[in-house]
Order: C-alpha cells, then sequence, then structure tokens
C-alpha cells in the first residue's frame, strides 16, 4: 500500500501524487546523494522539512512524517561530512513538539541512525536524553491533561527507542550511562526539569536495560539528594534558642501555631514555615517524594531487594560521608519500612558491623552507630525481639571494651566508647519500656549496662546531657538502678565534654531519623495521632499491667514516651505526597535530623 505524498515547493500547485514506500526511500536517497554532484537542491528541500515544528498544518504533518520514515530507510545513506545540516537538524528536533504520528517516525529515524553507523550512536542517545524534559515553554503544562499526556507519549517512545538500540548496540548501555549522567540538570535548574529528569533516570532504572544501568541510576539520585541536603543550611531548620532538650523538640502541635503568635523566651521551635521559600528544600521535597513512590513500585515487582542492595552501597559511600545528612537518608529509611523482614534488618546490621569492626576509621564507626541508634528508636517496623539483639551487640561492645581499658575519663581517647554508650542510652529512652517485664532481656541487657554506666570511663558525665538526662529518668520511673552520685545538668543540651568526644563533625549530636520539615514527605497534618507512638504499639498488656503492679510514676514515664516517638500507628489510610494510599507498613512519621549546628 502507498503513501500519499502531498507536494514538494516545486511540484505545481494543487498536485498530490502518490508514491509508494520503496518509491519515497529512492527519492531521499537521490537527494542525499545529489549533494556529491552539487546539486543541493533536493537536499536542501529535506533540511528545510525538518526544520518544521510549530503550528503545522495537516499537510505539513504527513511531508514531516513521511519524509522522517524515509530518511530512517535511507539512514546508510547519510553521511556526516556531506549531510552535517540535516543531520544538525534532526538531533535538535523535539518529540514534545509533535504528535505521536511524527514522534514515532523520529524515534524510527533516530534508532535507524544508531544502529546503522557507530559514529551516530552518542549523538542519537543524547537527542534522546534531551527528550527527557520538554522545551521550556512546555514546563507550565505538565499539569494539565494535554501535558500529562503528551508527556507519557514522549516518555514511552524514548525508552523504548533506548531498548531497541540495546538490542543491536550492546555497548550502547555503557555510553547511555555517561551521557545521562552527564546531562543531569544541576541543582539550580528549574524543579520541574530536574523533577522530570529523575524521573526518567528511575524508569531507566526499572526497564527493560536497567539489568546494565539501573544502580548507577539509583546511586547517581542519590548524590544528587545528598547534593540538595547539604545545600540546606542547619539555619534554615532551628529557630533561636535550642537550649532546650532533643526529646522537647518533638512538639506534636509544631505546625499549629500562629504564625503571627510570639514565641515565648527561650523556646526551640521546630517549624516547617521555616523552609517556606526555600526552593532548594521543595526540590529536595518532590525528588524525595518521587524517589519513595518508586521503591513502592519496586516493592510490588518484587524488585526491592535487589534495588535495596545498591541503596546500601550508596548509602556508605555517599549518605554517611555526608556531614549531618538532614533527609536524603529518609530514602534508605523507607525502603526499610517497605521489606522490614529483609531490608530492614539488614540495614540495622550493616550499621552494627560497622561499628563493631576496629578496621573502620572512628568517624565511620561512629556515625553508624548514631543512625543506628536513630533507626531503632524510631523504626516502628522493627520487633522488639530484633531491636534487643542490635542493643545487646552494642552493651557486649562496650563492656568488653571496660574490661579491657581500665582508664580514666578521656572523651578524645575514647570516642567510639562514648558514642556507642549515648547509643544505647537513646535507644533505651524510647525503648526502654517494652524491656522491663522480659527477664531475659533485662539480665542479658539492663543489667551488664550498669557496670558500663559505673565505669570509670564515666559515660554518664561524657555523652550528652540532654540524653543521659532522659534516660536516668526513665530509669529512675522504672526502678532500673540506682546512682550514688546525683547528675545536675541544668537543661544542658550538649556539655564540653560531649563536644569533645563528638569532634568536629559533632556526632554527638546526631540523630539522623529525627523528624523533618519537608512539606510533601509530611503532607498529613490530620494524621498526627496516627504518628504517636502509643503504649499497645510498643509493648503487649502484660507490660503495662506489670508496670502498674509496682506501683512506677507511670505519668512522667508515658508523658516523655508520647513526647519522644513519633512512629505510625496502623491507620485505615494514609496519604502520601497528596495522595491517599492503601495502609502498608510505613516508616516513622520522616522529619529530618533536628540536631543544632554547634561550629
Amino acid at each position: 500500500m502507498g503513501l500519499e505524498l502531498p507536494k514538494y515547493p516545486e511540484m505545481e500547485e494543487d498536485v498530490v501524487v502518490n508514491f509508494t514506500d520503496s518509491e519515497i526511500v529512492s527519492h531521499v536517497k537521490d537527494a542525499l546523494t545529489s549533494v556529491i554532484s552539487g546539486d543541493s537542491n533536493s537536499y536542501n528541500q529535506l533540511v528545510g522539512v525538518m526544520h518544521h515544528s510549530k503550528h503545522l498544518a495537516a499537510d505539513e504533518v504527513a511531508l514531516l512524517e513521511t519524509t522522517l520514515k524515509a530518511l530512517a530507510g535511507a539512514a546508510s545513506c547519510i553521511e556526516i561530512t556531506l549531510h552535517d545540516s540535516l543531520l544538525s537538524a534532526i538531533f535538535s528536533m523535539s518529540m514534545w513538539n509533535y504528535g505521536p504520528h511524527v514522534a514515532d517516525a523520529l524515534a524510527e529515524l533516530i534508532v535507524s541512525l544508531a544502529i546503522s553507523n557507530g559514529k551516530y550512536l552518542d549523538l542519537c542517545l543524547g537527542t534522546l536524553v534531551s527528550n527527557f524534559t520538554p522545551p521550556p515553554y512546555f514546563l507550565d503544562k505538565l499539569k494539565l491533561p494535554h501535558g500529562i499526556e503528551r508527556k507519557s507519549q514522549v516518555l514511552s517512545r524514548v525508552h523504548a527507542a533506548f531498548k531497541k538500540i540495546a538490542d543491536y548496540v550492546p555497548l550502547a548501555p555503557l555510553r547511555l550511562l555517561t551521557i545521562v549522567l552527564q546531562g543531569m540538570p544541576t541543582i539550580y535548574h528549574k524543579d520541574r526539569a530536574i523533577v522530570i529528569y529523575v524521573e526518567n533516570m528511575l524508569k531507566l532504572e526499572s526497564g527493560e536495560i536497567g539489568e546494565l544501568v539501573g544502580s548507577t541510576m539509583v546511586m547517581a539520585v542519590v548524590d544528587r539528594l545528598i547534593e540538595l541536603d547539604v545545600e540546606i543550611g542547619w539555619d534554615a531548620i532551628l529557630q533561636d534558642d535550642f537550649s532546650k532538650g532533643i526529646f522537647e523538640m518533638e512538639l506534636e502541635d509544631v505546625d499549629d501555631f500562629v504564625e503571627s503568635a510570639e514565641p515565648d523566651i527561650g523556646e526551640f521551635r521546630l517549624s516547617r514555615k521555616s523552609l517556606v521559600g526555600n526552593s532548594i528544600a521543595e526540590l529536595l521535597d518532590n525528588l524525595l517524594v518521587l524517589t519513595f513512590e518508586h521503591l513502592e513500585s519496586c516493592e510490588r515487582a518484587g524488585r526491592l531487594a535487589k534495588v535495596f542492595e545498591t541503596l546500601l552501597q550508596s548509602f556508605q559511600i555517599t549518605v554517611m560521608s555526608a556531614y549531618k545528612s538532614k533527609f536524603t537518608q529518609f530514602v534508605i529509611f523507607y525502603a526499610c519500612a517497605l521489606d522490614p523482614e529483609n531490608c530492614g534488618m539488614k540495614f540495622a546490621t550493616m550499621l552494627a558491623d560497622l561499628f563493631v569492626q576496629d578496621s573502620h576509621p572512628q568517624p565511620t564507626r561512629m556515625s553508624a552507630v548514631a543512625y543506628l541508634a536513630s533507626y531503632l528508636s524510631r523504626a516502628k517496623f522493627l520487633s522488639a525481639s530484633f531491636i534487643s539483639s542490635m542493643l545487646k551487640r552494642l552493651v557486649d561492645w562496650c563492656l568488653e571494651y571496660c574490661k579491657t581499658h581500665n582508664a580514666d575519663i578521656n572523651p578524645n581517647a575514647h570516642r567510639v566508647f562514648y558514642s556507642g554508650c549515648q547509643a544505647i542510652m537513646y535507644v533505651l529512652c524510647f525503648r526502654m519500656k517494652v524491656f522491663m517485664d522480659v527477664p531475659r532481656l533485662k539480665l542479658q541487657l539492663l543489667m551488664p549496662l550498669e557496670q558500663i554506666l559505673k565505669h570509670k570511663l564515666n559515660p554518664l558525665k561524657v555523652c550528652l546531657p540532654s540524653v543521659v538526662e532522659e534516660f536516668l529518668r526513665q530509669a529512675k520511673a522504672a526502678s532500673l538502678f540506682t546512682l550514688c552520685k546525683t547528675f545536675i545538668f541544668d537543661d544542658l543540651l550538649e556539655s564540653e565534654l560531649s563536644r569533645a568526644f563528638g569532634g568536629l563533625e559533632r556526632l554527638d549530636t546526631f540523630f539522623p531519623f529525627d523528624p523533618c520539615l519537608l512539606k510533601r514527605c509530611d503532607s498529613d497534618d490530620d494524621l498526627i495521632k496516627d504518628f504517636v507512638n502509643e503504649n499497645e504499639d510498643v509493648m503487649n498488656d502484660g507490660v503495662a499491667k506489670s508496670f502498674d503492679e509496682q506501683s512506677l510514676d507511670l505519668d512522667e514515664f508515658d508523658c516523655a514516651l508520647k513526647k519522644m516517638s513519633i512512629t505510625p500507628k496502623n491507620s485505615s489510610s494514609y496519604k502520601f505526597g497528596g495522595r491517599f494510599q492503601e495502609p502498608t507498613r510505613m516508616p516513622s512519621r520522616i522529619r529530618p535530623s533536628t540536631s543544632p549546628e554547634s561550629l
């Protein structure tokens, strides 16, 4: 069946001639070869057709589609030295400017060029990558139905073209990696352009060539998240006086105060309002939501465990080495929440391994145990038995350290030891109640802990006063043990000794899974009550009864737990990223670390 080829400029007015497909290809080949003899008239007409892009009439659309298809059939005749103007016109075309038929023809031509001559491979891949993002004029249309439809049409063709090229050119995915990474927009590009580019990177990860490019895409996305993260200074998060204890920072009504109200003197406020208008924070927020949704799709497809291996590697290389990452760590936290039995336990085990192994540098070990402590405290999806096993590893290591180091207080010389002790106390501030009614856990964890805390190294005096004070308050309420010495902290968040063992990195004040203020990542204020860790979520009724029978001062104990906990209950539904989802194993209510900048 022949194609109807509308008139070329030299044709008679109102004359339309039918040509077969092979005749059209032959006509185009003649136009290409005519350049050699110096006759460029037909060739120039071809180039002119390529420049048709906007406000095309129906016959112009048909002419462009037909010409692109014919060029695809004649791709082997295109020479870079003879037809540079044609190639330049082709590689500057954007599928976003055309309907589906022209987009199909353009994609077919790009694939044909890529597989016909290795010289064109990078140019073809680069053209496809340039279609990750729409032209600037189209960005505002992405939220409209027409824009959403066009986006779907373009991106489906782009990724199908990648697969076709990879089928014929095995090295194409490796070349594609370099082109995608080099073409990634900077953090200062328009928000929507970066988000849609990252969306395509994640689409590559989950696509048909994901086996070859997936891990690199994931690591590159995490790298970009960190770049954005470090651009947000602590002064954009913390306000005024941070002399209150870290446990008092987590006010459940933090977003309910009147914006014009004057805060009390010395009051510490954590407010999402402090990030309003911060374009970097909003971009990071959008990218995190996009990444979370990608992880959800991986979990549904049964691919999360494999992707998680890449996340673990990226976490150790990128996130742990970043100075007090504020938000990016919630990517791996969210993955753990989606698969607690595999990812959730593997993450904690990796952190514990890093801490107890002497071969790792001190900052790495201290950072690992800070992440571990915050994770065990905040992750509601972890079982009590698993948390106790992780705590036992820390207690055993600290106890052994005490046995082999009969020395006095020295924050600089024993930084790793003090970080381990603080981690144990921090977790118990959140989880102590679940251990108190289990004799085995009390024997394995809490009794050896007393030996550690009363050692000559004196961790109670060196560790962060705000953590020690809260721990001792709960230990006293639970009649855990008594201390012959009274500690007076004067509501201090930190001390000279804690600053000494924390070092320049101030790892003594790093609580990476504390709550954060990104708007979309924490978008449902109506479910605040569902994120409060009520007693039944952390212990069974038997534990509660035993505490009642011992007549402990539980009012103070429970109040502290409710104030500190931010982990969610299972609710009938929750809204993430502005949409209602089916209930899943959600992570803690994510807000970034609220640790104050002290340098």
